[in-house]
């Protein structure tokens, strides 16, 4: 990934995340690192179950639109 993305990524979870979430990530990553950890990839039939979930939900009227996932008000 590069220098760009993760600055931007860096930017945007300092502006969306509370204090404690920005703890609880920062703990996270270090001991990943400390233990020298990669995140595990999903495997394609986890990513399809995800999908086909996903899509189904859909389909039964089970999700928000974009402006009520980032309508801060209702937090």
């Amino acid at each position: 990934m590069s220098t760009a993305t993760l600055t931007s990524l860096l930017d945007y979870l300092t502006g969306a995340l509370t204090t404690d979430n920005k703890q609880w990530l920062a703990d996270h990553l270090y001991q990943q690192v400390r233990e020298n950890k990669s995140p595990t990839p999903y495997t394609m039939e986890e990513i399809d179950t995800m999908l086909r979930e996903a899509e189904e939900d859909y389909a039964a009227g089970r999700y928000k639109t974009n402006d009520e996932v980032f309508d801060h008000k209702s937090v």
